[in-house]
C-alpha cells in the first residue's frame, strides 16, 4: 500500500505486484495499473514540463486525449518517447523517464522560459530571430533545433523488435468497447455476422470500469466482463484490445494499430510489438465516447489538477486517490458523480459548482458551494489550494487535487477525417457529428448521448440497424435497470476570468487565453489561423482536450457562436502512430522489398544475370560456356533473336485490369491516341500525357470483351500509372462507372520473339496462330495444349514477329520451361533486358529513357498518336502552349558514327560540326546508346534542337567526363528493317 492507493475498489489485480522505474526511481504498482496510475499511488504527481515555459505539468486525463504526461518508455533501441502515461500498460521492469527537462524534472533550467514569459507571447517567433542577419545561421537557428520536439528519438541503436501489416474484413467493426460499443457488438454477434471490436485500452470496457453504477444488479465491471466473456466464445467475433483505430478511409477501410507486445519489458521474437491493422468493414459504429472539458481558470495546469472523469477513472477503476482533500469545480452533473464516487471512498470534498441552482445532488457530508468559480490556484509542483469568488466575494480553499468538469465533446475524430465538419449543438453545447454516411454511424456519447442507461439502449439500436442493413434480423433490446446513474445536465461556462495566472486552452504548448485575444487582435481570429499562430492544437496533442474550449473562447470573443467559428481540420492520426508500425517488416534488406518474377527460377536454371531494376530483379542476360564479356553474350542473344527464336521474361510491366460500364471511355480519357472504338480482341500502343502536354508514360491497351480492357504500363511507372488512374477517376470523372486493380504479380508474361516464334508457340497452343488466325495485334484468350487458359497479344517491340503470352503465375515457369524444350530444334535461346533494349533501339521504340519527363508526343516522333479529333483526353487542352509546338524543340532522332568503330555514350551532349566544345553550344544529347550486332557499330537515339529538319547533318558528339568525341550523322531514329518486312516473320 502507498500514500494515494485506496484500500479497497477498482479492477487492478492486487495479488500482483509490479516493479518499475521512472527517472531511474524504482517504484511499485500492480498489473492492470497504467504508468499514469502506479506514479500518482505513489504520490508522484510531477510528470513532465511543458513545451514553451517548460511549466511543471502532471496527469491531467486518464486517456489518449492526455495532453502533459508525455514521457520516454524503454531503453536504447526500445526506447518509445511521447508515449502517453495514461495509457501505457504497466509491466515488470518497465523503464520510464520524463521529457523536455534539464538538468532534472524536479530542477529544470527551462523553467526561466516562464520569467520571459512577456517575451514569448503567441507568435514571437514570427516577429524575433529577425536580426542581426548573420545571427541567424550561427545563434538563431541551431537555439531552435536544439529547443525544438519534444522526445529524443534513439537514433545510435536500431530498434531491435519487429512490426507487420495485416488486413482483416469484417460485416461490422465496432470502435469502441465501452457500454455502447459492447451492446452493438453483441446484438450483432449473435446474428452471426463477423464483428471487430477495436479499443485502445488493454482492458475492454470503457467507461463502464470507471464507474460505481450497477446494471441490473451487477456491478458495471462485472456487466462488461459478461458481454466480453460471451464475445470471446463466439467464433465469428474478433477483440482488439489495445487497438486504436486512426483514421476513415474509402470504401469502408479503416486503419488500426494494434499495441501487441508493447506492455512486456522483453518482446518475444517471435511476434511483433505492433501491428498495423486495415480493416474492411461492410458496416462500421463509432462507439468512441466523450471526452470531458477542462474548465478554463488561472493556474489550471499545475500538477493534481485533472479532469473529474479522469480522478472518478483513477478512484473506480485503479483504486488510487488523486489526493487526500480534494476540491471539484463543475458545470454540471460529472462534477457530482465524482463527488460521490469519493466521498463513498472517504477523500474530504468540496464541491463547487458555477451554477446558482442544480437539480444535481451531493451525497451527505460534501461541502456544496452553489454559483462558485474558481479563479485561480496556488502550489508550485503540485497544487495545494484555489481562489474562489462566489458572487464577488473571494475565498481561499486548501487542497491537493482539483477535478475540473466543463461538459462534455463527442469524440467524432474519424467521421471527420473525409472533409465533413462537424456541427454545433446548443442543447450539447459540444460539436457533434456531421450527417454521416449510412454505413458508419456514431453512438452512444459520441452521438451525445452521455447517460449510461442511454449509452447502453443506443448501442444496441445502432447495432440492430447495422444488423438488419446486411440482411439480418436481430433480438429484441432486453432493458437492465441502470443504479446509481447521475445526471447529465451541464451550463457552458468557458472561461473564468480574474486571475493573475495564465488561464490555459492548450496544456501541451501552452497556448492560453491571452495567446487568442492576441492571435484575434493581430488579425488571426479565424480558428484555423489562431491554431497556427499560437500552436494550439498542433503536435501530438491536435487539439482532442482544447480545441472545443478555443472555439468558443473566440467566438465569445467575437461575440459570435461557437457554430460560426467551427473546429480545426481533423486529420488521421487520432493519435501518433510509431514509424515501426507504418514501416512494418520494410526495414533492414526488407526496406525496399525484392520483388521475383514467377520466371525468376526459370531464367537461374538457364544462367540468368541479374539485374536490380527499380524493386524487380530482372535477367539482363544469359551467358553460355566460351563467351568473355557481356556484349558477346549480347550480341549472340541478339543474333538468335533475329534469325531463330527467343523468349524473354516481361512480367515486371505493369498489368492493370480496367472493367465497368465505362470502361472505354475512361480509357479513351488516358490515352492521347483514340480508344474508344478498339475492337474486341484487338490491342493498340498507346501513350498517356500528363496534364501539361508532356508524355507521361506508353504501353500497350488490349480490349479483352466490351468492358474489360488489359493495360500494360512500363515497369518502372506500374505503380505511378495506377495512382494516376485513381487520381483521374476520383477528382475529375467520379461519374464514370469503372473499376481497375493491379494485376502485375498475377500474370507472368513471356515475350516469344523471331522468324521461328509462331512455329514454336503453334505447338503449345491450341488455337489457330496463322496470320488470318491471329493476325498482328490481336489479343485475346487462348488454350493451351496442357488445358492452361492464358492470354496471347500479337506486339512487336523488336520489329520481329513476336508474341507476348502471358498465364497465370504458378504455371510461368513450367509453360518457360515447356517452350525453351519446343523450341530447341528451333535454336531458341533465353534473352535478357539488354538484348531488349538493343533490339528496342535498333527499332527506334522509346522507353523511360526518352520520356523522362520533359517530352512531348511530337518531341519523340509520336505527334500523330496525338488525336486532333478526340472530345478529350489528360493533357489535351496545354498542348496548345506555343512553347510545346515551338519549332527550335529537342527531337529524338537517330545517331550513326561516321568512323563505325568509334564509340558513343549516352548522356553526351550534342554539338554543331566545329563549334568549341563547350555546353553554351549544347544543341541536345544522346537518350540511349548500344552495339548493333546486325550493324556492326554503334548506335544511339537523341534529342537534337529541330533534328528532324537536319537529317543527314554531321554533329559531334561530346563526353567531356569520359573524354570522347565522335562525329555522327543525324538520320531516322529506325536503323534496322525501316519497312517492317519482318512483323509477319
Amino acid at each position: 500500500m502507498t500514500a494515494y492507493r485506496l484500500s479497497t475498489g477498482g479492477v487492478v489485480d492486487r495479488g500482483h505486484e509490479v516493479s518499475f522505474k521512472f527517472d531511474g526511481k524504482s517504484y511499485k504498482g500492480f498489473a492492470g495499473d497504467t504508468l499514469a496510475s502506479a506514479l500518482m499511488a505513489n504520490d508522484v504527481l510531477l510528470l513532465g514540463r511543458s513545451f514553451k515555459y517548460h511549466r511543471p505539468r502532471g496527469v491531467i486525463t486518464a486517456g489518449s486525449a492526455e495532453p502533459n504526461a508525455i514521457v520516454t518508455i524503454g531503453e536504447g533501441g526500445r526506447s518509445e518517447p511521447n508515449a502517453r502515461a495514461t495509457m501505457a500498460e504497466l509491466h515488470q521492469g518497465m523503464i520510464a523517464a520524463s521529457q523536455n527537462r534539464w538538468p532534472s524534472l524536479k530542477y529544470d533550467i527551462g523553467s526561466v522560459n516562464s520569467l520571459l514569459s512577456p517575451f514569448l507571447s503567441a507568435g514571437f517567433y514570427y516577429k524575433t530571430f529577425m536580426w542581426p542577419k548573420a545571427f541567424w545561421e550561427k545563434v538563431y537557428e541551431p537555439f531552435i533545433r536544439k529547443a525544438a520536439g519534444l522526445g529524443k528519438l534513439a537514433i545510435t541503436e536500431a530498434d531491435p523488435d519487429g512490426y507487420e501489416k495485416c488486413w482483416a474484413h469484417c460485416d461490422l467493426l465496432v470502435v469502441g468497447a465501452g457500454p455502447t460499443g459492447l451492446n452493438a457488438a453483441l446484438v450483432a454477434a449473435r446474428t452471426g455476422l463477423r464483428v471487430i471490436i477495436a479499443d485502445e485500452s488493454f482492458r475492454l470496457g470503457g467507461s463502464l470500469l470507471s464507474t460505481r453504477s450497477s446494471i441490473g444488479g451487477v456491478s458495471a465491471a462485472d456487466y462488461a466482463e459478461n458481454i466480453v466473456s460471451e464475445l470471446k466464445s463466439l467464433d465469428n467475433v474478433k477483440l482488439m484490445a489495445r487497438t486504436t483505430v486512426f483514421g476513415w478511409y474509402d470504401d469502408m477501410v479503416f486503419g488500426a494499430v494494434e499495441r501487441v507486445q508493447k506492455h512486456v519489458a522483453l518482446p518475444s521474437a517471435d511476434r511483433p510489438v505492433e501491428r498495423l491493422w486495415r480493416i474492411a468493414a461492410k458496416r462500421a459504429i463509432l462507439a468512441s465516447g466523450a471526452e470531458e472539458r477542462p474548465l478554463v481558470f488561472g493556474g489550471n495546469d499545475r500538477p493534481g489538477i485533472m479532469t473529474a472523469s479522469a480522478m472518478r477513472t483513477y478512484a473506480n477503476r485503479y483504486g488510487v486517490a488523486a489526493g487526500k482533500k480534494a476540491a471539484i469545480f463543475t458545470n454540471g452533473a460529472s462534477g457530482y458523480e465524482t463527488a460521490r464516487d469519493l466521498a463513498a471512498q472517504g477523500i474530504d470534498v468540496a464541491l463547487i459548482d458555477s451554477r446558482s441552482r442544480s437539480a444535481d445532488v451531493a451525497p451527505a457530508g460534501v461541502r456544496t458551494l452553489l454559483g462558485g468559480k474558481v479563479v485561480d490556484t496556488k502550489g508550485s509542483l503540485r497544487v495545494k489550494g484555489l481562489m474562489l469568488d462566489r458572487s464577488g466575494f473571494e475565498d481561499v480553499l486548501e487542497c491537493d487535487a482539483i477535478a475540473s468538469s466543463g461538459g462534455w465533446s463527442p469524440i467524432i475524430h474519424l467521421l471527420c477525417q473525409r472533409g465533413a465538419k462537424p456541427i454545433w449543438s446548443d442543447e450539447l453545447a459540444g460539436f457533434v457529428a456531421p450527417v454521416s454516411e449510412p454505413a458508419f454511424q456514431p453512438a452512444g456519447s459520441a452521438a451525445g448521448e452521455y447517460g449510461l442507461g442511454g449509452c447502453i439502449a443506443d448501442g444496441w439500436a445502432k447495432g440492430v440497424a447495422a444488423v438488419e442493413a446486411l440482411g439480418k434480423t436481430a433480438s429484441a433490446f432486453e432493458k437492465s435497470e441502470v443504479e446509481g446513474e447521475a445526471g447529465q445536465g451541464f451550463s457552458a461556462l468557458w472561461y473564468v476570468s480574474g486571475a493573475k495566472s495564465k488561464a490555459f486552452v492548450d496544456y501541451q504548448n501552452d497556448v492560453h487565453v491571452k495567446d487568442l485575444s492576441l492571435a484575434l487582435r493581430e488579425g488571426y481570429g479565424h480558428v484555423e489561423h489562431a491554431k497556427r499562430y499560437t500552436t494550439n492544437g498542433m503536435a501530438t496533442d491536435q487539439g482532442k482536450l482544447g480545441n472545443v474550449n478555443v472555439s468558443a473562447i473566440l467566438a465569445s470573443m467575437q461575440g459570435l457562436s461557437p457554430r460560426d467559428t467551427g473546429t480545426t481540420t481533423f486529420r488521421p492520426f487520432y493519435t501518433p502512430v510509431t514509424f515501426g508500425a507504418l514501416a512494418g517488416m520494410s526495414k533492414h534488406e526488407h526496406a525496399m522489398p525484392d520483388r521475383m518474377s514467377p520466371l525468376h527460377r526459370w531464367a537461374k536454371k538457364n544462367g540468368a544475370v541479374t539485374v536490380v531494376a527499380g524493386l524487380w530483379h530482372r535477367s539482363s542476360w544469359f551467358p553460355r560456356q566460351g563467351e568473355t564479356s557481356w556484349r558477346e553474350s549480347v550480341d549472340r542473344e541478339v543474333r538468335t533473336v533475329r534469325e531463330h527464336v527467343g523468349i524473354c521474361d516481361v512480367s515486371m510491366l505493369g498489368k492493370i485490369e480496367i472493367a465497368g460500364p465505362d470502361a472505354a471511355e475512361f480509357v479513351n480519357r488516358l490515352y492521347s491516341n483514340p480508344m474508344l472504338k478498339l475492337p474486341v480482341g484487338r490491342a493498340r500502343y498507346g501513350l498517356m500525357l500528363r496534364e501539361d502536354g508532356v508524355v507521361y508514360d506508353d504501353g500497350t491497351v488490349s480490349r479483352l470483351s466490351e468492358n474489360h480492357f488489359f493495360i500494360t504500363t512500363t515497369t518502372a511507372y506500374a505503380a505511378e500509372a495506377l495512382a494516376h488512374l485513381e487520381y483521374f477517376h476520383q477528382t475529375k470523372w467520379p461519374d464514370l462507372d469503372v473499376r481497375y486493380i493491379s494485376v502485375s504479380d498475377q500474370w507472368a508474361q513471356m515475350s516469344v520473339v523471331g522468324p521461328k516464334a509462331r512455329k514454336v508457340l503453334q505447338e503449345l497452343i491450341s488455337d489457330d496462330l496463322s496470320d488470318e488466325g491471329f493476325p498482328f495485334l490481336a489479343a485475346r484468350e487462348v488454350t493451351l495444349k496442357s488445358g492452361v487458359v492464358g492470354r496471347l497479344y500479337r506486339i512487336s517491340f523488336s520489329g520481329e514477329l513476336a508474341y507476348e503470352l502471358g498465364v497465370p503465375a504458378g504455371y510461368g515457369e513450367a509453360v518457360a520451361d515447356a517452350i525453351m524444350e519446343i523450341g530447341k530444334p528451333e535454336g531458341i535461346c533465353a534473352y535478357g533486358v539488354e538484348a531488349l533494349n538493343v533490339m528496342r533501339i535498333e527499332k527506334g521504340h522509346v522507353t523511360h529513357a526518352e520520356l523522362d519527363g520533359r517530352v512531348t508526343a511530337d518531341d519523340v516522333g509520336l505527334g500523330k498518336m496525338v488525336s486532333a479529333t478526340k472530345a478529350d483526353f489528360i493533357g489535351k487542352r496545354l498542348l496548345e502552349r506555343p512553347g510545346i509546338k515551338a519549332s527550335d524543340r529537342a527531337q529524338l532522332v537517330g545517331l550513326k558514327p561516321i568512323d563505325p568503330k568509334a564509340d558513343i555514350k549516352s548522356g553526351a551532349h550534342i554539338l554543331r560540326k566545329g563549334a568549341t566544345p563547350s555546353t553554351e553550344n549544347d544543341q541536345g544529347w544522346v537518350s540511349s546508346v548500344c552495339f548493333s550486332p546486325a550493324l556492326g557499330h554503334m548506335i544511339a537515339l537523341a534529342f537534337v534542337k529541330s533534328g528532324r529538319e537536319r537529317t543527314g547533318e554531321t554533329v559531334l558528339v561530346w563526353d567531356k567526363i569520359r573524354g570522347i568525341e565522335t562525329e555522327c550523322v543525324i538520320g531516322p531514329t529506325v536503323f534496322y528493317d525501316p519497312e517492317n518486312t519482318k512483323l509477319n516473320g
